[in-house]
């Protein structure tokens, strides 16, 4: 980058203008953003739900690395799963960088590029990151489909850690932690949203999708608490699509990331069932998952989605109706929180617990 300044020389009792043109000193600030979600369901007193947070099939491509946890006998329970956080750096020049999260309620399950090792819990460290502005190398790609690479559609930096190179530094988890909302859901079908932590919620959004029809109510802050009737299903989702990126844009990302993130996750928030999803207040954000970056970031911005699942009777007498039918295809879209809704209906009626008998959580 250069720049013309007009130096005033004095010769004698003259001055002599001159144009002189210096090169300025690139900016040497790092910027660092990140998006990601937690997914949580809401059990019958409104709090998080534990279920099996890896059930059902990995969705991730093969050179992701993983902690072993799905190759486990067991299932990981928990009430939070912590879905695609992905971490941008951007500079002006190449330098490098360590960055270190500690989900301090979790674990980590699965993370690329290499870490510096093999995460301890929810601790997971990159040391001796390359920041490369202005190259291009080589991306790892599979000839799957994945929700993985829609992150990569950004201005950031490409980042070479331990040979391996990525657009950003990609990580999930499990873990058991206060979820922010407390969503009760009444009998007569209203719901009930309450802060379940101190920090107030900057937007909560109510969604439904029942059968392709699309209903929702952004009530935008929430303080204290509030009491909603289902949306009626006649709006869309590329209404709901722009109401979002415009909130997330508003918490500090910037419009690719946003637009990223929505590319990466709409398939699965806007999904046949009823939903809250809702920004994650930055208190407890900082709380749960302490970011630490050197050198010291001139701005840092991470935005988080909330997403937690409701099981209302729709979504109960949808679920009946599959199984009865034999329809995996209307029972997929709750696969992986068939077990709490299953449970939700045997609760209410003893006579319907054998219904999960002959059915397999994933399809």
């Amino acid at each position: 980058m250069t720049r013309t300044l007009i130096v005033s020389i004095f010769t004698g009792a003259a001055a002599v203008l001159v144009a002189a043109t210096i090169s300025s000193v690139p900016d040497a600030g790092l910027t660092v953003h990140e998006w990601g979600t937690f997914t949580s369901i809401a059990g019958p007193d409104g709090s998080g739900a534990t279920w099996n947070t890896l059930g059902c099939k990995d969705d991730l491509p093969v050179f992701v690395n993983n902690s072993g946890s799905r190759n486990t006998k067991f299932a990981l329970m928990g009430n939070v799963r912590m879905e695609t956080p992905v971490l941008y750096l951007y500079s002006a020049r190449e330098l490098q960088a360590s960055v270190k999260v500690n989900f301090t309620d979790g674990i980590i399950t699965e993370w690329y590029p290499s870490s510096a090792r093999t995460p301890s819990g929810g601790l997971i460290e990159w040391r001796n990151i390359q920041v490369q502005p202005g190259t291009a190398p080589q991306f790892p790609l599979e000839s799957l489909p994945s929700r993985y690479y829609a992150a990569r559609v950004t201005d950031s930096a490409p980042l070479a850690v331990n040979g391996q190179h990525e657009k950003f530094l990609f990580y999930r988890g499990v873990g058991s932690m206060d979820v922010p909302l407390n969503a009760r859901v009444a009998s007569d079908g209203r719901i009930t949203v309450a802060l379940a932590v101190a920090d107030p919620v900057p937007v909560v959004i109510l969604f439904e999708n029942r059968g392709g029809r699309i209903g929702f109510r952004n009530i935008g802050a929430l303080e204290k608490s509030v009491t909603l009737d289902s949306p009626p299903l006649d709006q869309s989702v590329r209404q709901l699509t722009s109401e979002l990126e415009n909130a997330l844009v508003e918490q500090g990302l910037y419009p690719k990331e946003a637009q990223a993130m929505l590319a990466t996750w709409q398939d699965s928030w806007f999904e046949e069932g009823s939903r809250l999803i809702y920004i994650v207040p930055q208190q407890t954000l900082a709380r749960v998952l302490p970011l630490q970056v050197d050198p010291p970031p001139a701005e840092t911005a991470r935005v988080f989605v909330g997403r937690i699942e409701l099981i209302t009777t729709a979504t109960e007498r949808a679920v009946e109706d599959a199984i009865t039918r034999g329809d995996r295809t209307a029972l997929a879209p709750y696969a992986r929180f068939l077990a709490p809704i299953l449970q939700r209906i045997a609760a209410a009626d003893h006579s319907k617990r054998g219904l999960a008998a002959n059915v397999a959580a994933c399809q």
